[in-house]
């Protein structure tokens, strides 16, 4: 017998009686009751209508009052986006000068979520060094070419673009009696990763109701595996610390509170990075052998945790100014002696690069007491440096594939490359490093400071063109070595992995991945560093824009707050922000960080860089409404302000 026919009709009948909802769509489609393909890592929808694509239960799901109003958020930005393309197809081309086409650093959310987040900036069609230009001077040809001009900007989230969101525990319990099992309970709740702010009358504020248990078998989370952690990657000059070493650090009663203030406050702040890398490292290997051993070191320290004291709890008086004045002069008197007897050179090293470094996690930048200035502090370091033979031992290291570079050459090329572009002077050892990154090597830089060795070096070659731009280096030549210097940061995108969470399922930093998101942050800094030599260099060109829109993207993958590490970013921080301009995504990034952080952004060197970029904003938003779009440099403020910091 031949089966019956089924109508059109019925089959679609069909079909819809036997289609179920999908549980493991994104959050975003779900609320808006959309069907999602489940695209990944962003559906095709949300990535059509520039809406942040959640699979993971973010924070508004588990509140009714939340839900409704981040509906109202999506219809704003999706009625943003649908206008920004309409003007973008009615605007015509600018012809505004603009420096060379370096604004592709990545790969950010733009790149993983391809239409998710509409271009801040239109990159510029017509440059001082394009073909047809004012021939005084001229660039490689195709040099700039430039794409054409996408969407204008548009309003910059107030969001990141992955969310806060809720991990389910499923807990059971078993009764036995006899060794018989005779009941089982079974109970879920929920941890947030979301911190709700306080209310009026400071309790903290929960959603009232909550769909957790409802939900948790719709979560469909992307999970992602802890990271191996590499426990001893420097080699340190007291050596490794054996297990049963009990620690002894001699110190007079009157500084003992100095002491503890320094182990409970400050020393969290000084090495976040390397703490992330390898766990407690800072504190085991670093400071407290240091402590015990070195005088000058020890001093150093007690001064520190004055300064951080005075900066933090307010601290007026003869007493704390005493303190600090007193410990920073030992510490000099001891370096003196020590140098004057021309022995234990490591120590002498440690206990300088201390005195240099450990001023930019504490202080407020009103602070007057006597110091001598870092710079020269480091003139002694380079010395030691050089009687360690310490450059030539890292390229030996790193040529025979030794996996232990020293720790105190890594933290002097971090001083010594980011501090050459404070001072306008070439890095000391920019050789060395210029032949590790041809030859592809290592300093430790990454493990120390979470940016990739490669575009630290490059950081460094772009110090060495700012220095030859001062000193009248040929405007054609110079563009030549922009031209190169863009192409080697590009390439060091090949190799470095994607931007996204650092975190893992169990809530944990990653700490390779936290080195991929803080290396594509510096990355960016260095192409607007670069950038800012080119001559007729003005932030408001749309190529410079777009670089600080993609820098405030990637911030959103950096953690805030005083456990986060925005301040092991003070200058990415300050060579962004100082080529903002007003209404840029950049200064509400920026300030609600600050906001997230608390006193803490106040003082050390994200507290620095915060009065110095609000003291560049005020001069610049003037000019610009005068018609002076070339602005001021953050260098020249710092000489009128008289700063003498290191700002790392």
């Amino acid at each position: 017998m031949a089966a019956p026919k089924t109508t059109a009709a019925e089959a679609r009948a069909l079909a819809a009686k036997m289609h179920r909802r999908s549980r493991s769509g994104c959050f975003t489609c779900r609320l808006r009751r959309k069907k999602c393909e489940e695209g990944k890592p962003a559906c095709k929808a949300c990535s059509h209508l520039g809406l942040r694509c959640d699979y993971k239960r973010p924070m508004w799901w588990s509140n009714g009052e939340q839900r409704r109003h981040q509906k109202e958020v999506i219809k704003d930005i999706i009625k943003r986006t649908q206008l920004s393309k309409k003007s973008a197809q009615a605007q015509p081309a600018t012809n505004v000068n603009t420096p060379p086409s370096l604004c592709h650093s990545g790969p950010t959310s733009a790149d993983v979520f391809p239409e998710s987040f509409p271009q801040s900036r239109a990159p510029s069609v017509g440059s001082p060094f394009s073909a047809g230009w004012d021939p005084t001077y001229t660039s490689p040809e195709g040099y700039f070419a430039m794409p054409p001009p996408p969407q204008p900007m548009v309003a910059h989230p107030q969001y990141p673009m992955f969310s806060p969101y809720e991990v389910d525990i499923k807990t059971e319990r078993q009764i036995f009696v006899n060794g018989e099992a005779t009941r089982r309970d079974s109970t879920i709740s929920t941890f947030s990763t979301y911190q709700p702010p306080p209310t009026a009358n400071g309790m903290l504020a929960y959603p009232a109701d909550s769909w957790v248990q409802q939900e948790y078998f719709e979560s469909n989370s992307e999970s992602f595996a802890e990271e191996p952690v590499d426990f001893e990657f420097f080699e340190f000059s007291h050596g490794p610390v054996t297990p049963n070493h009990e620690t002894m650090i001699n110190v007079e009663d009157c500084d003992k509170y100095l002491l503890n203030h320094f182990f409970e406050k400050v020393l969290k702040l000084i090495f976040p990075i390397l703490d992330a890398n390898q766990h407690g490292s800072a504190r085991s290997d670093i400071i407290v052998p240091a402590l015990e051993s070195n005088k000058a070191y020890l001093h150093c320290c007690l001064s520190i945790a004055a300064t951080h004291m005075k900066a933090t709890e307010s601290l007026t008086g003869e007493q704390i100014d005493s303190d600090i004045v007193r410990h920073r002069y030992a510490a000099i008197s001891e370096l003196c002696d020590a140098l004057g007897q021309d022995t234990h050179h490591s120590q002498i090293l440690e206990a300088t690069l201390g005195m240099i470094f450990f001023q930019c996690s504490v202080g407020r930048p009103d602070d007057a007491l006597p110091d001598i200035p870092w710079h020269q502090h480091f003139q002694a370091a380079i010395s030691l440096v050089s009687k360690l033979d310490l450059p030539h031992a890292v390229l030996n290291l790193a040529g025979s594939g030794h996996p232990h570079p020293p720790f105190n050459m890594a933290l002097t090329s971090w001083i010594d490359i980011l501090g050459a572009t404070m001072i306008g002077r070439a890095p000391t050892f920019a050789d060395t490093y210029r032949e590790l990154n041809m030859s592809r090597r290592s300093a430790g830089l990454a493990e120390l400071m979470g940016c990739d060795d490669s575009i630290m070096f490059l950081i460094s070659e772009i110090a060495c063109l700012d220095v030859q731009k001062a000193e009248g280096i040929d405007e054609v030549m110079l563009c030549k070595y922009v031209e190169i210097l863009a192409h080697e940061i590009s390439g060091t995108e090949k190799e470095a992995g994607l931007v996204q969470s650092c975190f893992s399922s169990t809530g944990a930093i990653r700490p390779k991945q936290l080195s991929v998101n803080i290396s594509a942050v510096f990355r960016v800094a260095a192409r607007l560093y670069l950038c800012s030599l080119v001559p007729g260099y003005e932030p408001r060109q749309p190529s410079t824009c777009h670089l600080v829109s993609q820098f405030s993207d990637l911030m959103n993958f950096i953690p805030a707050g005083p456990e986060g590490f925005d301040r092991s970013l003070a200058w990415p921080l300050l060579i962004a922000g100082s080529a903002s301009i007003a209404g840029s995504p950049f200064r509400s990034m920026f300030a609600e960080r600050c906001q997230r952080l608390g006193e803490a952004a106040d003082f050390g060197s994200f507290g620095r860089i915060r009065e110095l970029l609000r003291d560049i904003w005020q001069f610049n938003d003037v000019a610009a409404s005068q018609g002076d779009y070339q602005g001021v440099r953050w260098r020249d403020v710092m000489q009128q302000k008289e700063w003498d910091f290191l700002l790392i």
